[in-house]
C-alpha cells in the first residue's frame, strides 16, 4: 500500500512540476518544436539528467530498480516516428497529455483517447509485429553501465552529458521568453 501512496504523491508532484513548466500548454510545446522557446526542452532535459541520479540513489539503497529491454533498431526506430508524429500532431506527450487532462484542457482529452486507440490497436497486432520488425534487429540489452563502470561513472557522465545539452540550449535559445 506504501507503493501506491508514494506512487500517488509523485504522480502529482510530477504534474505540478511539469504544468508549472508549461509542458501541458500545447502552445507552449509547438514554440519549443519550432526553435522559438527553449524552456520546455531545457527543463525534460534537466529532468532527465535528475531522474538518472535520482535512480542511481534510489538503486544504492536497493529501492530502484530498472528492466532493460532488448534494443532493436526498427521497432525502435518506427516507435518513434509514430511517437513525434502523434506529439507533433497533439502537441503531448503521453506524460503531459494525462496532466492537460488534468488541468481540463478538451484537446488533451481527444489526445489521450488517440492515444488509448493507439495501444489498443498495437496490442492487436504486437505479436506478429515482434517476429518481423522486433527481432530481426534486436542488439540485445544496451546500457551505458555496459560500457561504462561503475553503474555511478556512467549515470555521472550521462547526467554531466544531459545538463550540458540544458545549459547549451539555454545559450542558444537565450533566455526563453519570446523576444530572443
Amino acid at each position: 500500500m506504501t507503493q501506491v501512496w508514494l506512487g500517488l504523491l509523485s504522480g502529482i508532484a510530477f504534474g505540478f512540476v511539469i504544468q508549472r513548466a508549461g509542458a501541458t500548454d500545447a502552445n507552449e510545446m509547438a514554440r519549443a518544436h519550432l526553435l522559438l522557446d527553449g524552456r520546455v526542452p531545457r527543463f525534460m532535459v534537466a529532468a532527465v539528467a535528475l531522474g538518472a541520479l535520482g535512480l542511481l540513489g534510489l538503486q544504492s539503497v536497493g529501492l530502484g530498480h530498472t528492466l532493460v529491454l532488448p534494443t532493436s533498431l526498427v521497432a525502435t526506430g518506427l516507435g518513434a516516428v509514430i511517437f513525434g508524429v502523434g506529439w507533433g500532431l497533439s502537441g503531448y506527450c503521453p506524460g503531459t497529455c494525462w496532466a492537460a487532462v488534468g488541468e481540463g484542457r478538451m484537446d488533451a482529452v481527444f489526445a489521450l483517447l488517440g492515444g488509448f486507440a493507439g495501444a489498443a490497436t498495437f496490442a492487436q497486432f504486437h505479436e506478429p509485429l515482434v517476429a518481423h520488425l522486433y527481432l530481426p534487429t534486436s542488439l540485445g540489452s544496451l546500457t551505458l553501465s555496459h560500457w561504462l563502470r561503475p553503474d555511478a561513472l556512467a549515470v555521472g557522465v550521462l547526467a554531466a552529458a544531459f545538463l550540458g545539452c540544458a545549459w547549451l540550449m539555454g545559450r542558444v535559445w537565450g533566455r526563453g521568453d519570446a523576444s530572443s
